[in-house]
């Protein structure tokens, strides 16, 4: 093998690695929301413990991947469609250590909310929301390994479908509060989890144009659709507020 060989099948073999980190990341952060999700939805505080304590792993991985990254960048020069990729690789991981966040403070809120009265049906609602986002980040995580602009842009269309599940979950918690003031409290901290959960759609939104760029080398043309109308629509405020 000449010295140029060497040194292509060598970065190969770079790429490969990081890449594989990468999956690994998306796995973890997969089992994260799910197992939040899921601690919410059953008041199981030891499986939110265990989210919480699994969070400073995936913090590790974004590290390794970060730091692996840097030694390519570095030590190969990559050029072009090889840079791209390892560009891409440090945008999706610090996407995926966000959304590991969002997951951890999922389960934070659920070990407060299992010491309050439940509120009629929003675990669930939410475990569905959580579950979509769950599908969605499977689904951009192939598109990353198999190259699919295709996927990755079926999985930005369906971010409105996330979109439009917060903004039932919003109105739900305004008829709450204001049918009961005790519902208050509980109200406030599952928006905080059904927000999160729609940030968690952003950013997987974010790792499918990332997908998009690095296959085309361009990002998507269209302007992101979204459908979070919360902070806009005066009628989705509650009465009285100005």
């Amino acid at each position: 093998m000449s010295d140029h060989q060497h040194i292509v099948s060598s970065f190969d073999h770079d790429l490969e690695t990081i890449q594989a980190h990468i999956m690994k990341m998306g796995g973890m952060v997969e089992r994260a929301i799910s197992d939040a999700a899921r601690s919410l939805e059953t008041r199981d505080d030891e499986l939110a413990e265990e989210v919480r304590g699994r969070d400073k792993a995936i913090d590790a991985l974004e590290e390794q991947i970060n730091e692996e990254a840097a030694r390519v960048l570095a030590l190969r020069s990559p050029a072009a469609r090889d840079l791209r990729v390892v560009l891409t690789v440090i945008k999706i991981s610090a996407s995926l250590e966000r959304i590991g966040d969002y997951a951890k403070n999922m389960a934070k809120r659920t070990s407060v909310l299992s010491q309050m009265a439940a509120v009629n049906g929003s675990p669930s609602a939410l475990r569905r929301m959580a579950r979509e986002v769950e599908e969605m980040l499977k689904d951009v995580l192939d598109a990353y390994i198999q190259r699919d602009m295709d996927l990755a842009h079926e999985v930005i269309r369906r971010d409105l479908d996330v979109d439009q599940m917060y903004n039932a979950i919003f109105r739900e918690f305004l008829t709450f509060m204001m049918e009961d003031p005790r519902n208050i409290t509980p109200c406030m901290h599952l928006h905080f989890i059904a927000k999160n959960t729609e940030r968690m759609g952003d950013l997987v939104t974010s790792i499918a144009e990332q997908v998009i760029y690095l296959v085309s080398g361009s990002f998507p043309d269209d302007p992101r659709p979204k459908s979070d109308t919360t902070s806009v629509d005066p009628s989705l405020a509650p009465k009285g507020s100005h």
